[in-house]
């Protein structure tokens, strides 16, 4: 699921709808929708560029109040332990004995334990964990959006290999708004691989 404050990027083919924060990007796409978007519509998290999936029927008021959006591949809906209303969702995890020992001494018990350590992990990510989910980024943006153009597989290859200027070459006769938008991706991408 994605936070609401999650800032995003809506297109309608190949031309950027909104971009910004999700409730002001959900209501320019439902907005564009009803003016006649001729599609697909894809919004992607600007961070990941995962695609998001928003239930945008109904007025603009039910279209807010549903802004938590679905995830684009939605698991398997399970039953069972968990806080379902806040999102808490029970999986399988596998640890060592020595691992669980150390949990169940933890204040609060191990799903607390561990929920905590995956917040300060995500909070404080390396260097490296920050280029690779940059890269992460570039690679699905360019595959969802751009992998029919001509150019793209050079276009890839050079933006794997650092070829800054390459890059521009190869995506200059893209549509501008995909091609600014990824190549705001990839300047993101390799400044995280420089630090």
């Amino acid at each position: 699921m994605t936070n609401p404050e999650t800032t995003c990027s809506a297109f309608d083919g190949h031309r950027l709808l909104a971009t910004g924060e999700l409730a002001g990007v959900a209501a320019a796409t439902r907005q564009a929708i009803d003016a006649g978007a001729q599609g697909p519509i894809l919004i992607f998290d600007d961070r990941s560029s995962r695609q998001l999936e928003l239930d945008l029927r109904g007025t603009p008021a039910e279209v807010q109040a549903r802004l938590t959006p679905l995830p684009a591949d939605p698991a398997p809906a399970r039953r069972g332990p968990g806080r379902p209303k806040l999102g808490v969702i029970a999986r399988e995890v596998t640890l060592l004995p020595r691992h669980w020992d150390w949990l169940a001494g933890q204040s609060g018990g191990a799903s607390a334990e561990l929920r905590r350590l995956v917040e300060q992990a995500s909070r404080h990510a390396t260097p490296k964990q920050r280029a690779r989910l940059a890269i992460e980024a570039v690679d699905r943006f360019m595959l969802a959006m751009t992998g029919n153009f001509v150019g793209y597989e050079e276009a890839s290859r050079a933006f794997y290999r650092g070829e800054r200027e390459r890059f521009a070459a190869l995506t200059a006769a893209w549509p501008v708004d995909v091609r600014d938008h990824l190549r705001r991706l990839a300047a993101t991408a390799w400044n995280a691989q420089a630090d």
